[in-house]
C-alpha cells in the first residue's frame, strides 16, 4: 500500500516542502539479527520537492536571525507548496470559493501567523484538496519562531482538508535521511549508532530499533558545525563558514603544511562519548593573535589543522562507542557530513576496522536540512503507530530524541 506524504521543514534558514510516495517493506528475518520493517528502508519516490535557502540573507548578519528567518518562511512557504504540488502532478484548480466558516477556521489556525493568512486563504480558495494521506512537519529542535511557521501551516492544511498531521523530530529526520538513497540496498541491523553533526548539534545516538533512541554522547558546548562557522569568522571568512574552511583545508593538503601550526584535540582521551569544540575554537583565536597578519597560506594551514582536529575527535569517539556497544550499523547525518574530509575519514575507518559494520551516509543533497527526510521520518512514525504521536503539539526548540 502506498502512502502520499507531505513533508514540511522550517527549523532554521531553509524553507523546504516535498511530497513523497512511500511504501513499506516487509519484515525480514536473517539468522539472529534483529530485523523489522524499514531495515531495508521504506520504498520512497519523491514526487515533488521545493526548497528556498535564506543563506544569502543571513550572510549579511554573520548568522541566522530567528525573527528574520520566520519572516522569510512565512513569505516562502505557500509558493513552495504550490511548486511541490505542481511538480508532483497533484495541483488541481478549484472552481468554488471557501465559505465563511472555512475562512474563520483558517484565521483561527493562523492567528499567530497573520502575515501569511491571506496567502493561505487564497491558496485554499484556488486549489482542490490534493491526494495527500498524511502531513509530516518538523516540531523541533530548531528556532521556535521558524518552527511555528511550518507547524501552523501544516495544522491549517490538516484542519481544512481533514488530514493527519505528524510532529516530526528534525534529528530523527537526519538519521533516516540515509534511507532515501534508492540506488543502494539498505541493511540496517541493530543495535545501530548514529553520529549527528550539524550547526546546532553534535551527538552520538544509540539506536536499539527504529524510534527507540538513547543519546550516549553530546557536545558540552559548541556543536562542531558552530565551531566551523566561528573559526571561519576568526579567519575573516563569510557565513556560512563550513564550506569555506573545507575549501581552504583542501588547498593546504596539496602541499606540505607549516609544522608550527598545531591545535589541540579536545576530550580526545576522555572515557566518555562527549565532545567539546569551544576550546578548539578559542585555540584558533589565540593562534591567530600570536601569528599576527595572516597570509593566504597561513589561513589554509590553520583551516586544515582545525578540520583535522575536529575530524580526529569525531572519529575516535565514534569508534569507541561502536566497540563498546557492539553496533552492527553506523549512521552519520547532519549538514557537517557534507564535509569531504570527515566523510572520507569515516569511510576509511569502517573499511579498515569494521568490515562487518554497515556504514550509511546520506547523499550530499540530503545531508543538509530538507523536507524529504522529514517526510520519511513522519511516514515511518505514522505507519508504525508510535504512541508518542500527539493530536495537538507545540514547537519545541530544544526537542530531544
Amino acid at each position: 500500500m502506498k502512502t502520499i506524504v507531505l513533508g514540511i521543514e522550517t527549523s532554521c534558514d531553509e524553507t523546504a516542502i516535498c511530497i513523497i510516495e512511500a511504501g513499506e517493506h516487509g519484515v525480514i528475518n536473517s539468522g539472529n539479527e534483529v530485523k523489522e520493517p524499514f531495515n531495508n528502508g521504506p520504498e520512497i519516490k519523491v514526487l515533488g520537492n521545493a526548497l528556498q535557502s535564506q543563506i544569502e540573507i543571513h550572510a549579511k548578519h554573520g548568522g541566522v536571525f530567528p525573527a528574520l528567518a520566520k519572516r522569510e518562511h512565512s513569505k516562502n512557504i505557500t509558493p513552495l507548496f504550490i511548486e511541490a504540488l505542481k511538480k508532483s502532478g497533484l495541483y488541481q484548480e478549484k472552481k468554488s470559493t471557501l465559505g465563511d466558516e472555512e475562512k474563520t477556521k483558517i484565521l483561527v489556525s493562523l492567528k499567530m501567523e497573520h502575515e501569511m493568512a491571506a496567502d493561505v486563504i487564497q491558496l485554499l480558495e484556488t486549489i482542490e484538496k490534493p491526494n495527500i494521506d498524511v502531513i509530516a512537519v518538523t516540531q523541533g529542535p530548531g528556532l521556535e519562531p521558524a518552527l511555528w511557521v511550518g507547524i501552523n501551516f501544516a495544522k491549517t492544511l490538516g484542519t481544512v482538508w481533514n488530514i493527519k498531521v505528524v510532529p516530526t523530530n528534525h534529528m530523527e529526520g537526519h538519521i533516516v535521511s540515509v534511507l532515501v538513497d534508492s540506488e543502494k540496498e539498505k541493511n540496517v541491523t541493530f543495535p545501530a549508532l548514529a553520529l549527528l553533526i550539524s550547526g546546532g548539534h553534535t551527538e552520538l545516538v544509540l539506536i536499539k530499533s527504529w524510534h527507540e533512541y538513547s543519546v550516549i554522547g553530546r557536545t558540552r558546548d559548541d556543536a562542531v558545525g558552530e565551531a566551523f562557522d566561528k573559526v571561519a569568522r576568526i579567519l575573516g571568512l563569510e557565513y556560512p563558514g563550513g564550506p569555506k574552511i573545507s575549501a581552504l583545508a583542501k588547498k593546504s593538503r596539496e602541499r606540505v603544511k607549516n609544522e608550527n601550526i598545531v591545535l589541540p584535540r579536545p576530550m580526545l582521551n576522555t572515557k566518555d562519548y562527549d565532545f567539546s569544540f569551544s576550546g578548539l575554537k578559542t585555540a584558533v583565536l589565540y593562534l591567530v593573535k600570536k601569528m599576527g597578519e595572516l597570509s593566504e597560506t597561513d589561513k589554509e594551514d590553520i583551516a586544515r589543522e582545525f578540520e583535522d582536529s575536529a575530524t580526529e575527535v569525531l572519529v575516535k569517539k565514534t569508534r569507541q562507542a561502536m566497540i563498546d556497544h557492539n553496533v552492527r550499523t553506523i549512521i552519520i547525518g547532519g549538514g557537517v557530513i557534507a564535509n569531504e574530509n570527515i566523510r572520507g575519514a569515516f569511510q576509511k575507518m569502517t573499511s579498515m576496522d569494521f568490515i562487518d559494520v554497515n556504514l550509511f551516509i546520506p547523499q550530499i543533497e540530503h545531508s543538509t536540512d530538507n523536507a524529504i527526510m522529514i517526510a520519511v521520518a513522519g511516514y515511518m512514525r505514522f505507519v508504525s503507530k508510535v504512541d508518542s504521536l500527539e493530536v495537538d503539539f507545540k514547537a519545541s526548540g530544544n526537542l530531544s530524541l
